[in-house]
């Protein structure tokens, strides 16, 4: 099976792996593609197997990332999937051995990428990294650590930027996002029902800048949901997953 790397030329009409099969995110995938668009100026790569499957990779130069790191003359994985019956055929080592191959040949120093203290939903395996040469350099609260792959020794080690803050002011649930992620955009509006139902107060942040991400209260800006003002998780939670977490959350104040 070959791969294929999007344009700006191609983009409208081939898939982006994300959301296939899950028509009630259409407008979320579209908001996606505009978001893929407007990167590729600045050296995004979207690069991906050519099959319908969640087998592909993105990633972009450090500098230009949406998260709050120091990495320059880095690539910056932005994900890295490979889902279902794909998986354990080689097809991650061979995604990461493209980005490597263009990192070097944009004559880059490494890449980072942001992965979990453990397995999370929607955080790349740690494991995985680990194996493929990447070596712990950072961490930041409650569970995001920072990888690095690096060929040159005297290049600067990667670190999360110091956030000047790292809570929400809101009463209630506060969610910060982008639109990197269609499940991001698409989940939204039924969180806010549920919010809603138990009379929750909901407020919805579309981080739409670089700038904006690199300063936000999100370690990993695709998803970040607060509670009166505390970090609960970067999960693009289900409304009955959400329900159940909002639950517990009444129930302990």
């Amino acid at each position: 099976m070959g791969y294929i790397q999007m344009t700006k030329n191609t983009i409208e009409t081939e898939h982006i792996c994300c959301a296939l099969g899950a028509k009630q995110y259409e407008n979320a995938v579209n908001e996606k593609k505009k978001w893929l668009t407007e990167r590729m100026d600045e050296g995004l790569v979207f690069y991906r197997l050519d099959e319908r499957a969640k087998v592909f990779i993105e990633y972009l130069p450090a500098e230009m990332a949406w998260v709050p790191i120091q990495a320059p003359n880095y690539m910056y994985i932005n994900c890295l999937w490979v889902s279902g019956k794909y998986k354990n055929n080689g097809y991650a080592k061979q995604l990461l051995d493209y980005c490597k191959e263009d990192a070097i040949n944009r004559g880059m120093d490494g890449i980072v990428h942001i992965v979990g203290k453990k397995n999370y939903p929607f955080l790349s395996d740690k494991r995985f990294f680990e194996h493929m040469g990447f070596e712990l350099v950072d961490q930041a609260e409650p569970y995001f650590q920072l990888v690095v792959l690096k060929w040159h020794e005297q290049a600067v080690v990667p670190s999360f930027k110091k956030q000047l803050k790292t809570s929400s002011i809101d009463e209630g649930i506060s969610i910060y996002y982008t639109a990197q992620c269609p499940f991001a955009v698409g989940i939204l509006e039924e969180l806010r029902k549920v919010a809603e139902n138990k009379s929750v107060p909901f407020h919805a942040y579309k981080i739409t800048t670089k700038e904006e991400a690199q300063n936000s209260p999100l370690i990993w800006t695709t998803f970040g949901l607060f509670y009166n003002g505390e970090f609960i998780t970067h999960e693009m939670l289900s409304s009955n997953k959400f329900d159940k977490l909002l639950t517990k959350l009444l129930l302990e104040e």
